[in-house]
């Protein structure tokens, strides 16, 4: 299973179920032959520290990949970066602890221009780092070539329309089609 756990921005906040970017992960996994399923976690709202109280159970069922995109609405109540950098590492942890052999990747978030250069740069910076010190794939910055343009966004300007979720569906793809087709290649080598 390859597990989303995220914020509205997974959800697919205004968009219907087919249109956010995990079901089009799954349409390029269908197409790639891959015998794996996207389970889509994003909730609306969710904060790094909602994804930790829920996580556990997600992880019940096997996961080979954690696609790891919280921290957003963190960033939008201007909550303790401390706090967020520990709840993703606790998320990686224990995803690690009950999948040994499972690929994380973090999808890396930027924070609005308004919190302050300290504070934006100090949440850019989170993403990469845990990406560095868990050797976990990175995903830059989701919202890559949408974030800012209007006709990719709703109305809220922060949402992606369903062609702005289909790029966002790419800058997801680069990173984790090669972790898919690698774990595919280790499991036909068993």
């Amino acid at each position: 299973m390859v597990l989303f756990l995220g914020t509205s921005l997974t959800a697919g906040l205004g968009l219907s179920e087919s249109q956010a970017y995990p079901a089009l992960i799954q349409q390029k996994i269908d197409s790639a032959g891959m015998p794996l399923r996207v389970v889509n976690a994003g909730v609306s709202g969710e904060t790094s520290a909602g994804g930790l109280r829920r996580v556990d159970w997600l992880l019940r069922q096997p996961v080979a990949v954690l696609v790891l995109e919280l921290g957003a609405n963190d960033a939008l109540r201007g909550q303790d970066l401390d706090a967020t950098r520990r709840n993703l590492q606790a998320i990686i942890d224990r995803t690690r602890a009950a999948h040994p052999k499972a690929a994380i990747v973090i999808a890396g978030m930027q924070a609005p221009p308004n919190l302050g250069g300290r504070y934006t740069t100090a949440f850019r910076d989170i993403f990469p780092d845990l990406a560095r010190r868990n050797r976990a794939a990175l995903i830059p910055f989701l919202l890559e070539g949408v974030a800012g343009v209007p006709r990719l966004n709703q109305a809220d300007g922060i949402h992606p329309t369903a062609e702005g979720d289909s790029i966002v569906a790419q800058n997801v793809w680069k990173v984790l089609e090669p972790i898919l087709r690698q774990k595919g290649e280790g499991s036909r080598e068993r």
